[in-house]
């Protein structure tokens, strides 16, 4: 193709681009003209390798390689951006997002966490009573999952170590489902996510009842020991999350329940952000750590009561300071 004709058919994109970046360059913070950057750069870049290749003169090479150097310096610059807002949401957002909304928390901790432990309980002492809840086939497949001559905890089918990033894969699919059930359902005035955390709660302490009734529990406890910090958690914060759409919807006071709702999402969307970083540390743990072994219950047990630690003093310390109380 012809440098003229080159030339004709991309100038306007090339203006374009141009303006795009001295908008950029004037702004200290990402704007709208920042959408679809990364692409327009990319054929910037595209442009001036064919120029390179087809050897254009040298101005419009120059003119080329300047947008590619402007535009590389700005993809840098909100990429960089970008990774400042997330360690700050990490490291203080996501937290006091946390304790801003202790009464959501409190009472889905309490559903939760309460009917956990009731069912757990009731089921351990009441062997029958599991097959109330789950079916003969069920229970024998969570026996064989936590049979300690396995080679692997927690799977029915044995794996080796090259499976570990399958399993990883699945337990984030798993969880993340979990989580986000119990937190959309909450647009259903609260309800569901009333129900899912109750639902959960019920399941999990009648599995951990039976399992520690029937003599498991030297294999079961070490093995929910690592990661279930994150991932109960996770679940309890996914449902605050919901209740707090629902009330919205429930109370909204002198706006419209639209508007109210529109509000509430803001500040439950900064938790379910905070509660897939959560449940992606989970599934991380449980893939790599809980279904091992070779460590001993006791090496598990410090490591799973270390990361309840830390993640209690995460929520109640991060984030806070002299000027910013929660």
């Amino acid at each position: 193709m012809k440098q003229n004709l080159f030339e004709q058919r991309h100038q306007e994109s090339w203006q374009r681009f141009a303006a795009r970046l001295d908008d950029l360059e004037r702004s200290r913070r990402k704007s709208e003209s920042a959408v679809g950057f990364s692409r327009e750069y990319r054929q910037i870049c595209q442009h001036l390798a064919l120029a390179l290749d087809r050897g254009y003169t040298s101005y419009l090479v120059e003119e080329l390689q300047q947008l590619a150097t402007r535009g590389h310096q700005q993809l840098y610059r909100h990429r960089s951006h970008f990774a400042v807002q997330l360690l700050g949401f990490v490291l203080a957002e996501f937290p006091r997002a946390v304790r801003a909304e202790w009464r959501w928390v409190a009472l889905a901790g309490l559903l939760f966490f309460g009917s956990l432990m009731l069912m757990g309980l009731l089921v351990y002492g009441s062997a029958d009573l599991i097959y109330s809840l789950v079916s003969p086939a069920d229970v024998a497949e969570m026996h064989a999952m936590y049979e300690p001559a396995a080679r692997r905890i927690g799977q029915v089918v044995e794996r080796t170590s090259s499976t570990d990033g399958l399993m990883f894969g699945y337990y984030v699919m798993h969880n993340v489902g979990i989580a986000f059930q119990t937190f959309a359902s909450g647009v259903f005035f609260g309800i569901g996510s009333l129900f899912f955390l109750f639902f959960n709660g019920v399941m999990i302490g009648a599995v951990a009842g039976h399992l520690t009734q029937a003599g498991l529990g030297n294999t079961f406890w070490p093995f929910v020991a690592g990661h279930s910090a994150f991932e109960l958690t996770g679940i309890m914060l996914a449902g605050a999350a919901g209740l707090k759409l629902g009330w919205a919807l429930v109370s909204p006071g002198r706006l419209r329940r639209s508007e109210a709702l529109r509000g509430a999402a803001v500040i439950s969307v900064r938790l379910i952000g905070g509660v897939m970083m959560f449940l992606l540390i989970a599934a991380f743990i449980e893939a790599y750590w809980s279904s091992m072994t070779w460590p001993s219950a006791g090496a598990k047990y410090l490591v799973g009561a270390a990361l309840w630690l830390l993640v209690c003093t995460y929520l109640t310390l991060a984030g806070r300071t002299p000027h910013a109380p929660d």
